[in-house]
């Protein structure tokens, strides 16, 4: 866990891929949560374009984003993985930070083998609350 914690200290922005305005989701809680704790986040979900988030503006695809995100944070199904981890590669994001529940093993060792840190099952907000 405190390893975990300490990749977290080194993060400034983070892409939340499949971010919801619904105050219901865990992407919204957990997006909410890191915005408090200090981070700068960049939601992902083409479904909510016309919405902002928390307001903030949602981006269709991570490609679009024009600063360099550090992290991408993946709340969405096992079968969308494998295309979200090419995109956080294409961007150089550092780290591809797979949800609670999600696990990967094929997009984890793409990400690893093209130098991306990667983090499965697990949710960034419960390891800054321990």
């Amino acid at each position: 866990m405190n390893n975990l914690k300490n990749i977290l200290i080194n993060v400034n922005n983070i892409a939340i891929v499949g971010a919801s305005s619904n105050p219901e989701k865990d992407s919204f809680k957990v997006m909410k949560f890191l915005i408090d704790y200090g981070y700068n986040i960049f939601p992902v979900n083409p479904t909510e374009l016309n919405n902002n988030i928390l307001g903030f503006k949602c981006y269709p695809s991570l490609g679009l984003i024009k600063e360099k995100i550090d992290m991408v944070d993946v709340f969405r199904a096992k079968e969308f993985v494998y295309d979200i981890t090419k995109e956080a590669i294409a961007i150089n994001a550092d780290i591809l930070w797979l949800q609670e529940g999600i696990v990967d093993d094929q997009s984890a060792k793409l990400a690893k083998n093209s130098g991306l840190m990667v983090v499965m099952d697990e949710c960034p907000k419960k390891i800054l609350e321990a």
